[in-house]
């Protein structure tokens, strides 16, 4: 199993202390009574949020940008279920114009 790397549990570290300031706040834990302090923990969670949804954004398109590229032909395995498919029809109405005869 691949360890993460140092960045991702820099950022990990990062989100999960915004979470618990979060909560903190939430139930009275932390009080935050004074503006500036309120100001810079706001400025740091927009940061933080703005970053990782341009990353989450970056990587998404590149995910639907390499399948839209990436249209090749059917798979050889495809091709024969394909082909099964075809050949089930041809036996089913071949089944079909006996029974009428």
């Amino acid at each position: 199993m691949r360890r993460p790397s140092i960045l991702t549990i820099t950022w990990l570290a990062a989100v999960a202390t915004l979470a618990l300031i979060e909560v903190g706040i939430l139930t009275g834990l932390i009080p935050l009574s004074d503006i500036i302090a309120n100001f810079f923990i706001f400025l740091l969670a927009l940061v933080t949020i703005t970053i990782l949804a341009i990353i989450g954004a970056i990587f998404v398109g590149m995910f639907i940008s390499h399948r839209i590229f990436s249209v090749k032909g059917f798979t050889p395995f495809e091709e024969e279920m394909l082909k099964m498919r075809e050949d089930i029809k041809e036996i089913k109405k071949a089944l079909k114009e006996k029974k009428l005869m």
